[in-house]
């Protein structure tokens, strides 16, 4: 996979969607071509998003995106024939969202990764409050 292509436009894609700023954001990938070449680390860079690429030969740095990934695969990728590119990338749109807002996770006490971003938002927001 080449940077340009689909890492480096999701990274802009999200960048840009993002609305606030990133300063402090850190950005966790693999050792992958794509995720350590200069145009997609400087786009982190002038955002001032840190990168976390994992150490070489150490699984466990990764196993959180490598499990999303082989859920994503599993339930949407291979599930199904695909007419067309587009057509994959709108029904990762929808799972993406779906796995975001309504599919329970274990490892989040059976509740959605919204759910816990909401709540920690607001505590964070009420220990920041000014008395």
């Amino acid at each position: 996979m080449k940077t340009e292509a689909l890492p480096l436009e999701a990274l802009e894609q999200a960048i840009t969607l993002a609305h606030e700023n990133l300063t402090g954001l850190i950005h966790h990938a693999a050792h992958g071509s794509q995720y350590v070449s200069i145009k997609y680390n400087k786009t982190l860079s002038d955002h001032k998003i840190r990168s976390s690429t994992g150490s070489m030969g150490d699984s466990y740095d990764n196993a959180l995106a490598e499990t999303v990934n082989g859920l994503y695969k599993t339930e949407l990728v291979y599930s199904q024939r695909w007419a067309s590119l587009t057509e994959v990338e709108f029904a990762t749109i929808n799972w993406v969202h779906w796995c975001n807002t309504t599919r329970l996770h274990a490892s989040l006490s059976y509740r959605t990764p919204e759910e816990v971003i909401t709540d920690y938002n607001h505590t964070h927001a009420s220990q920041l409050a000014p008395v």
